[in-house]
């Protein structure tokens, strides 16, 4: 089934939305909540929740890309699942050094300057893995959109361990310049 058919199952209402989201979506869902998570329960735990989410949000929402805004649920309900584990734990897994990584790339959003400046951002940011080679964007996506380690990363594209490095590096190097360019405050 498409995804034109699927959200019209959700605009009607109808219950088989939700199990031909799974069918199509749930490998992907789970692929995205494990590697933030690293806990098959929870993960699961989170898709369901995708799938709630998403049907309390179509309609009124129709979105272009029913993959992306899938996992761009999945993704912020890890993340907020593993933030809470990790308040107690304080563990220091693949989440906490991806994040930190970008940390002197990306600003905080804490004044409505800032938040203002986070949706010219988006689109700096659509335009700038826009321009990389397709590798290089499959390593930036991989380790920052997906938080896959940089072993996964280099077994998954047949590389070196120290060529994602090296790539992350200065991919999040030209992405600062780019920022400071544009005059986004770091």
């Amino acid at each position: 089934m498409d995804d034109k058919q699927i959200l019209d199952l959700y605009w009607a209402r109808s219950e088989s939305a939700i199990s031909e989201t799974t069918k199509k979506y749930g490998k992907y869902c789970h692929f995205i909540a494990y590697n933030i998570l690293r806990n098959a329960e929870d993960s699961e735990e989170c898709v369901s929740e995708t799938w709630l989410k998403a049907w309390n949000s179509i309609p009124p929402h129709r979105p272009e890309r029913l993959s992306a805004f899938l996992g761009k649920i999945t993704r912020n309900l890890s993340l907020s699942r593993y933030q809470h584990h990790t308040a107690r734990k304080r563990g220091r897994g693949q989440t906490i050094l991806a994040l930190e990584e970008l940390q002197d790339c990306i600003p905080a959003a804490d004044s409505v300057e800032q938040i203002v400046d986070g949706l010219v951002l988006t689109d700096i940011l659509n335009r700038f893995l826009a321009s990389l080679k397709s590798e290089t964007r499959k390593i930036f996506m991989q380790r920052y959109w997906y938080l896959c380690s940089v072993r996964e990363i280099a077994a998954d594209l047949h590389v070196s361990e120290s060529k994602v490095k090296m790539t992350l590096f200065r991919t999040r190097n030209e992405l600062r310049t780019l920022l400071e360019k544009e005059g986004i405050v770091l």
